[in-house]
């Protein structure tokens, strides 16, 4: 088996609904994201999955929540803007350009700080 991944980071700012402490009030985070596939077969040229094309499909995802308040971006205006909920919408977003036979999405880790890290999979891919 074969695993790549391709990381990206984005700012936003963010406040936690229901939540009581420092992170019920606005701040912001300096994300970094991590992407992984998975696979049995690499193609002719010997690669999974290209970078270049899994790179560019992140930074389309992201570029709609880099820089904004994410408490007014959907879906975040209506469940809470965390770590684990940021990972499963990145995840979803991908999911569809990177599920094949040949590979898979694996999962994809968010991190809020450079010790505080949220990941989402699908209990299939893993």
């Amino acid at each position: 088996m074969f695993e790549i991944f391709i990381e990206d980071v984005f700012s936003a700012a963010h406040k936690l609904r229901n939540y009581h402490g420092k992170c019920e009030h606005l701040h912001g985070h300096n994300y970094m994201v991590r992407v992984y596939v998975s696979g049995e077969k690499l193609d002719k040229t010997g690669i999974l999955f290209d970078f270049t094309i899994l790179k560019k499909q992140l930074r389309r995802t992201i570029l709609k929540l880099d820089h904004k308040y994410l408490n007014e971006i959907k879906p975040f205006d209506k469940i809470n803007p965390s770590a684990e909920n940021i990972a499963k919408y990145i995840y979803e977003k991908l999911r569809n350009n990177t599920n094949r036979a040949e590979y898979s999405l694996n999962k994809v880790s968010v991190w809020e700080t450079e010790k505080n890290c949220a990941t989402y999979y699908e209990n299939e891919t893993r």
